[in-house]
């Protein structure tokens, strides 16, 4: 079975959220008060979403902090899944004595 990708949060953010609504970077940036690099960085994948980003998020959404906390967590493990997987692997379970 082939492996589906591992979808940054900033991904959904943009194809779920800004891109129906037809709402720019610069206007959630302004309308959430958070530098605009905050948000560009988070869509490009090469930043994570913050218990205080996931708190603005949520506000302005209507949605939950734990949506976007819940989604970048998902993301985070299995990033590491991809990367220490062979590793995690090989670590035995405890067993009390």
């Amino acid at each position: 079975m082939k492996k589906l990708k591992n979808i940054h949060p900033g991904e959904v953010l943009k194809e779920e959220f800004l891109k129906p609504h037809n709402i720019s970077a610069y206007r959630l940036c302004m309308d959430i008060n958070v530098p605009q690099t905050r948000i560009s960085e988070i869509i490009k994948g090469n930043r994570s979403i913050t218990a205080d980003t996931a708190l603005r998020l949520s506000k302005y959404f209507g949605n939950t902090p734990n949506f976007w906390l819940g989604i970048q967590n998902d993301f985070d493990i299995e990033e590491e899944i991809t990367q220490k997987g062979d590793e995690i692997k090989l670590i035995k379970r405890y067993t009390a004595n």
